[in-house]
């Protein structure tokens, strides 16, 4: 994928230019990522490619620790619900 196709509007780009954002705004534009540019089938390609796209910057900017995060699998939840929920064992 290009990085007009990984990236439609810039919204990552610019995350790593703006010189000491902070890992809550890196969620925050992520999540706009996500919602509006982001093909949900492909994220996590997606999500692999704008990290070798950026591999040149710090591994410790807030914006590829977002992107890292956003690649680790979810964990199972588990749901209480009827009387289990309302009354601890």
């Amino acid at each position: 994928m290009t990085k007009d196709q990984l990236d439609p509007r810039g919204l990552i780009r610019e995350s790593y230019r703006i010189e000491g954002i902070t890992s809550p705004e890196c969620r925050s534009i992520f999540l706009d990522w996500v919602i509006s540019d982001a093909k949900p089938a492909d994220i996590p390609a997606q999500i692999t490619g704008l990290l070798e796209l950026y591999a040149d910057t710090p591994a410790d900017h807030p914006m590829s620790l977002v992107l890292k995060e956003g690649l680790a699998q979810p964990e199972n939840a588990t749901r209480r619900g009827g009387r289990k929920a309302r009354f601890a064992e």
